[in-house]
């Protein structure tokens, strides 16, 4: 008779995984309330629905409150590997702590302005929360990954929802928009796919520390291999990330997104692709250094330069140029967002990562805030119809300067200025003494159409400059972006949130950007 092979372990216990659940609060709140709004939208009344953003707001409110008990405590690791080289899949450290703030608070804003938005349009309310909620969470994952395959899932999660959010307008703008976006998005993550697929074969493992060793180590034969699977990763998170050359999707999708989703993708969607890329970077491709630290300073160069030179011809009379200017600048900041990645490639250490972090933190805030202005103004959108907005909406035109001044980083805005200073002393710190010189010249360039707009609010509107029939008929075209006289108080609340933060971080910078000083892993 033949014995039976004994199917016991030394350790059984050891086979059982133990969840730390405080780790994974802020993400998994995130999805419990996407699921909570899901289920609840079956048995809402029509007249109700309303109240499924305001559960959003809440949900997304108890995910931020779930970061305190981390930012207070020690790193937090959990789903580790018991294997020979052993290594965690989720860690909740510094890094991942803040750019889960910059996702779960970013959210929170794009909740506010939506709330106007979804009623104005009428989008379908139970599936656009739903959509940025579970969006909200694979953002909020990303930077707490760290190996490939939940990183790969985790960004996902993040812009999958997003091309429906895109596409929700009832307008063949939306779903033309949406097509192009989830096209060029498809394409980006094969492409990364298959890079993936050539790190693994060639480092053995996908854990991000256990790539960075094994490639350290790899045989000579195989490092062709290596070095061609990290430049196509790279690709995936660029296009994620807007930077040139894969930053074609961006105006097109902004116009025809609903506009508080305009500004969710250029500051939430752009941290998640920034978060992966710093990630697999300094973590798994550090004996790479040089060699993506030359190629990110290459792209920062191009995207800030391109991003802000379209900017700089958006034309006032163009319908939709508001949001198409904001699009431009968005690249163009993502520019300066890789400054600090390129810099942390030749330093060999992920010290500039800091600057990035709080660059980042400053550019949400500001960003959400001048989308949340542009929604209150209405209208076509041309940049025409914002002019002599201070004579007809006081405070939007004050808000919408502000937030400008901080995108330009010019008084009273300095902490946009703060922001920059940081993001050039990396570059310098690290030799790339040429790349500061770039980034300097487009900061000038950026003042030109910062400075233009904000011009135009505070400008002579079209009846008093022409006076008369002429002054009337012209002024039908500027009317077009008066704001509403009453404020609804969701969007207001954002702008105000939004402002007042910016003003508190301007009079107390080292708010954020200590994170710069701080090691972040």
């Amino acid at each position: 008779m033949t014995p039976l092979t004994p199917l016991a372990v030394a350790d059984p216990g050891g086979l059982i995984q133990s969840v730390d659940w405080v780790a994974v609060a802020p993400p998994l709140i995130a999805a419990l309330a996407a699921l909570a709004v899901l289920v609840t939208d079956l048995f809402l009344p029509e007249a109700r629905k309303r109240l499924l953003g305001w559960l959003s707001a809440a949900g997304l409110l108890a995910a931020l409150a779930a970061l305190l008990p981390l930012a207070l405590g020690d790193t937090r690791s959990t789903f580790c590997f018991r294997s020979p080289g052993g290594g965690c899949s989720y860690t909740a450290d510094h890094f991942a702590l803040a750019f889960q703030l910059l996702a779960l608070g970013g959210a929170l804003l794009t909740v506010l302005l939506s709330l106007h938005t979804v009623d104005e349009e009428k989008l379908p309310g139970g599936e656009y929360w739903f959509l940025l909620l579970s969006s909200a969470c694979g953002a909020a994952l990303l930077p707490a990954s760290r190996d490939l395959a939940t990183l790969v899932i985790a960004l996902e999660v993040a812009t999958l929802p997003a091309f429906a959010l895109v596409g929700l307008r009832r307008d063949g703008r939306g779903a033309e928009s949406a097509l192009k976006f989830f096209l060029s998005s498809v394409t980006a993550t094969a492409v990364m796919l298959l890079g993936v697929s050539f790190v693994y074969a060639a480092a053995g493992t996908i854990q991000l520390q256990g790539i960075a060793d094994g490639l350290a180590h790899a045989p000579g034969q195989l490092k062709p291999l290596a070095e061609a699977g990290a430049v196509l990763t790279l690709v995936g998170f660029a296009f994620k990330t807007a930077a040139v050359p894969f930053h074609f999707w961006v105006p097109d999708t902004y116009v025809g997104a609903p506009l508080p989703v305009a500004g969710y993708l250029s500051v939430v969607g752009k941290a998640a692709g920034l978060s992966g890329l710093a990630l697999v970077t300094t973590l798994a491709f550090r004996p790479y250094g040089h060699t993506w630290g030359l190629v990110l300073a290459v792209l920062a160069a191009l995207t800030m330069t391109l991003g802000n030179a379209a900017a700089l011809r958006q034309r006032t009379d163009t319908p939709h140029g508001a949001v198409r200017l904001l699009a431009w600048s968005s690249v163009g900041q993502a520019g300066y967002l890789l400054v600090p990645l390129a810099a942390a490639g030749y330093a060999g250490s992920d010290g500039p990562l800091g600057a990035t972090v709080a660059y980042a933190l400053i550019y949400g805030l500001v960003n959400l805030g001048a989308f949340g202005a542009v929604a209150l103004v209405g209208g076509s959108g041309r940049l025409d119809g914002f002019r002599g907005l201070a004579g007809r909406n006081r405070w939007a035109a004050f808000g919408l300067a502000f937030f400008l001044l901080c995108l330009a980083g010019l008084p009273p805005g300095v902490v946009g200025l703060f922001g920059k200073v940081v993001v050039f002393r990396s570059a310098v710190d690290a030799g790339l003494g040429w790349l500061a010189v770039v980034m300097a010249v487009n900061v000038v360039v950026a003042l030109a159409y910062y400075l233009k707009w904000t011009a135009l609010l505070f400008a002579p509107s079209a009846e008093e400059a022409a006076g008369g029939a002429a002054g009337e008929a012209a002024g039908g075209a500027a009317g077009e972006g008066a704001a509403p006289g009453r404020t609804p108080a969701p969007l207001g609340a954002a702008l105000g949130l939004a402002a007042v933060g910016a003003v508190v971080l301007s009079v107390a910078p080292q708010l954020v950007l200590q994170v710069v000083s701080g090691s972040l892993f």
